[in-house]
C-alpha cells in the first residue's frame, strides 16, 4: 500500500481546531493511498470556501477555481485527459448556491468524475450566514430572526437528476468516510457524496449528528433499488442514514462524447510548430 504520507504537502492547515474539514482531509488521503494512486494521476478541483484549502493540503496535481465552478472545471479535464482521477471538493454555498446548475447536468451526463460536498449548511468562511442547506428557522448572520427558507435536499436532487453513485458520509467517522470515498473513485460515472462536517465555530452539529447518525451497511438496504434510496433520502425520521444510498451502472460521459474529442487532447502527439515568426514579434 502506498503511504499516506505521499499525500501529505507538509503545509499545515490553518482550519479552526476541531473543524469537520480536517476529517475529509484525512479520509481523503488515507483513500487515495489504499487505491494506490500516484499522486500525477489525480487531480483534486476546490471552489470558494473553507473546504478550498483542501488544494494546499493534499500532494497531487490542484486547481482552486471561482465560486460554483468546480464540476465545469472538473469536466473539462476529465474530457481532456480520461486518464486521470478527478475529484472535486466543494462545500454547500459552493455547491448549492451559485453552483447549483452545474450539478444536476454533471449528473445527468454521468461524466466519470466524484464530487466531495463539505455539507456545514452554514458559510463558514464568510462568518457565517444561511445556506441552501440551513435548517429552516435557524438563526444565522443573514438570518437574525430564523431562516425562513426550507432547506434544500440534495441527496434528493443527486437522484432525481440521474446521479448513478448518490453516498452520504460524516467527517467525524473517518474509517467510514475513507470507504466511502474509496467506493466512490472505484465507480464508473458521476460519484456524488454529500459529507456532514460540522461548522464548530457558526454551527458545531457534532452532537446532534452523533447521537442521530447510523451506518446502512448494518441494515437490509439494497442500494441498486431505486426506489428505496429515494425512499430513504425523503423519509421525515430522526435517525440520519450514511453510507451509500444509490449505486447503478451507466455509459459514462467520455464515451458518448468520443465524436468530439478523439482522440482526447492529452492522447494526441504534439507537432512540432515553427515559432521563429511568432518570437520576432518579441525582440
Amino acid at each position: 500500500m502506498v503511504d499516506v504520507r505521499k499525500f501529505d504537502t507538509g503545509r499545515m492547515p490553518v482550519w479552526c481546531p476541531g473543524c469537520g474539514n480536517f476529517g475529509i482531509l484525512m479520509a481523503v488521503r488515507k483513500a487515495l493511498a489504499e487505491l494506490e494512486l500516484e499522486p500525477e494521476n489525480v487531480v483534486l478541483v476546490t471552489g470558494i470556501g473553507c473546504h478550498g484549502r483542501m488544494s494546499e493540503y493534499v500532494k497531487v496535481n490542484t486547481f482552486h477555481t471561482i465560486h460554483g465552478r468546480v464540476l465545469p472545471l472538473a469536466t473539462g479535464i476529465k474530457l481532456a485527459n480520461p486518464d486521470l482521477t478527478v475529484i472535486g471538493h466543494s462545500g454547500d454555498g459552493d455547491a448549492y448556491a451559485i453552483g447549483m446548475g452545474h450539478l444536476p447536468h454533471a449528473a445527468r451526463r454521468n461524466i466519470d468524475i466524484t464530487l466531495i460536498v463539505h455539507n456545514n449548511m452554514i458559510f463558514g468562511l464568510t462568518t457565517g450566514q444561511a445556506t441552501p442547506t440551513t435548517p429552516y428557522g435557524r438563526k444565522t448572520r443573514s438570518t437574525p430572526y430564523g431562516n425562513p427558507e426550507h432547506p434544500l435536499n440534495p441527496l434528493h436532487l443527486a437522484l432525481a437528476s440521474g446521479a448513478t453513485f448518490v453516498a452520504r458520509g460524516f467527517s467525524a467517522d473517518v474509517e467510514h468516510l475513507k470507504e466511502l470515498i474509496k467506493k466512490a473513485i472505484r465507480h464508473r460515472g458521476f460519484a456524488f457524496v454529500d459529507v456532514i462536517q460540522p461548522c464548530v465555530t457558526f454551527f458545531n452539529t457534532y452532537k446532534f449528528f452523533r447521537e442521530r447518525v447510523y451506518k446502512l451497511e448494518d441494515t437490509d438496504h439494497d442500494p441498486s433499488d431505486f426506489r428505496a434510496a429515494l425512499d430513504l433520502v425523503t423519509r421525515n425520521e430522526e435517525k440520519i442514514p450514511i453510507g451509500v444510498i444509490y449505486q447503478t451502472e451507466r455509459p459514462v460521459f467520455e464515451l458518448q462524447f468520443q465524436h468530439a474529442m478523439n482522440p482526447p487532447p492529452a492522447r494526441r502527439l504534439s507537432a512540432i510548430r515553427d515559432l521563429s515568426k511568432i518570437l520576432a514579434r518579441f525582440r
